[in-house]
């Protein structure tokens, strides 16, 4: 059963990943995976955790939980404890995490769609002229690339999806630009400790701090994006289109205070976020859906006294019945599996393995970024970061091996090298990180395309990336 749950996962991503060709929505084949893989551990219950692979099982008992459900159900074969450990312990607990990140990208993809509405973003596209592919392209590039270390990547590729719309008209060419800011966001989230969740687990986490993280990952994060961009603007030529101006997107509804307004509320809100989360230490969904909360009732009172057709339409109520509820599934789907994997021991063994058998942090983290293409690169990170205590420098002195014990230490190579490849190894498949998810709902791009158009692109800006901090790690410390 424990294999079966592998298979039951590659089934279901080569579904998703087939998704044109079989002419099911991604979304579908992602709900049925992610209840499949619970439906098997659960039945495999008693096989699967017996082999003692999972880490959450053996915490859970040696924990207060099961001895509460002990105490009240002291009957409770091993097996009944098994199912409650899978069913209101694991199922709750990832539950949690995946609502945090469902809510946030609800709220996130509702504040874009309320300012697309009132044409917001018209302001930032007025002021971008150039009709050039290739200058086009670096202008969205870099402004993604600090967005994200500002916002965040998922909320910078939603942004910029949105302001892709205003700017390019044909569809293929749309989906490039857009698989690029994905490249883009995911490199300038890495450096950031506020830029990608997997750079914010470790900052929380003590791993890596502010200042060191930025110093250390910028330069490779860099290199990570530029690379594909020079190698793209040595092919891409001519002019793009812009999209026409249709009665459904024109601006007669709203007046220039109404689309300022907006346009600065709905990046104030992203941007206050972070601010929120460091103000009251909750968790990030909570600042988006106050800032959500805060732009409903800012519309609603702007146009109260205006035509009910007018007022349904530019109010979040309306804007409601335009975001993209299958990427929110397609979400709770994909991460429910990966989650799955996680609870039965399946990533943790997978970690283990790759550090008896390479004991390297160059080539393990190459891996455990190339690995973030296909699952998530949250409990991936978990994983790492559950496997490597983080050592003082009595620890490393007193261990058997001084130098390759030095790369775990607060702010250590092992860390920096984690966050940079855990936030950039997404980009390799579209369903490789939280930006490519929102890219390709929001624009329904092809998965084989991506692979076959972008994912090369996206390897090389990767594994040039690595050489850089490889270098960089040389220059400063080895000379």
């Amino acid at each position: 059963m424990f294999i079966l749950m592998i298979v039951v996962f590659v089934l279901g991503y080569t579904a998703i990943a087939l998704e044109h060709p079989i002419k099911i929505d991604k979304a579908a084949s992602a709900l049925i995976l992610g209840v499949l893989v619970w439906v098997v551990f659960i039945e495999g219950s008693s096989s699967i955790l017996s082999l003692g692979y999972s880490h959450s099982w053996k915490h859970f008992l040696d924990s207060t939980t099961l001895q509460d459900f002990t105490t009240r159900h002291p009957e409770a074969s091993m097996l009944e404890k098994m199912r409650y450990f899978i069913v209101d312990h694991e199922i709750i607990h990832h539950l949690g995490e995946i609502s945090e990140i469902l809510f946030f990208l609800l709220g996130a993809m509702t504040i874009v769609e309320t300012v697309d509405q009132h044409q917001g973003f018209k302001l930032i596209t007025d002021r971008i002229t150039t009709t050039k592919k290739v200058k086009l392209l670096w202008i969205l590039s870099i402004l993604t690339f600090f967005m994200s270390a500002l916002l965040d990547n998922l909320t910078t590729t939603i942004v910029m999806v949105a302001l892709l719309r205003k700017l390019v008209g044909d569809k293929k060419t749309r989906w490039f630009y857009a698989a690029m800011i994905v490249i883009a966001a995911n490199a300038g989230g890495a450096w950031s400790p506020i830029g990608d969740v997997t750079t914010i687990m470790l900052w929380i986490g003590k791993q890596v701090t502010t200042g060191n993280i930025i110093a250390m990952v910028i330069f490779p994060s860099i290199i990570n994006m530029v690379i594909p961009l020079l190698i793209v603007s040595t092919y891409m030529k001519g002019t793009i289109e812009r999209p026409e101006v249709t009665k459904e997107s024109s601006t007669d509804f709203t007046t220039p205070f109404e689309r300022k307004l907006l346009l600065f509320m709905g990046v104030g809100a992203l941007l206050f976020v972070p601010v929120f989360k460091t103000i009251t230490h909750l968790p990030p969904y909570m600042g988006m859906l106050f800032g959500l909360g805060i732009i409903w009732v800012t519309t609603e009172l702007l146009h109260l006294n205006k035509d009910a057709d007018i007022r349904k339409r530019l109010t979040v109520i309306g804007v409601l019945k335009k975001v993209d509820v299958p990427t929110v599934f397609f979400f709770l789907g994909i991460l429910s599996a990966v989650a799955a994997l996680q609870s039965a021991g399946h990533l943790g063994l997978l970690a283990e393995y790759l550090d008896e058998k390479m004991h390297n942090i160059f080539a393990i983290n190459t891996v455990i970024g190339i690995l973030s293409a296909i699952v998530d690169n949250v409990p991936l990170t978990a994983g790492a970061m559950g496997m490597y205590p983080i050592l003082t420098d009595a620890m490393v002195q007193a261990s058997a091996e001084p130098e390759y014990a030095r790369h775990f230490v607060q702010d250590g190579a092992f860390w920096e090298l984690l966050a940079y490849a855990a936030g950039t190894g997404g980009s390799i498949l579209i369903i490789g990180s939280a930006a490519g998810v929102a890219a390709m709902g929001l624009e329904k791009i092809d998965f084989i395309w991506y692979m076959k158009k972008i994912s090369l692109l996206a390897l090389v800006g990767y594994l040039a990336g690595i050489g850089a901090y490889y270098l960089q790690d040389i220059l400063l410390f080895h000379v």
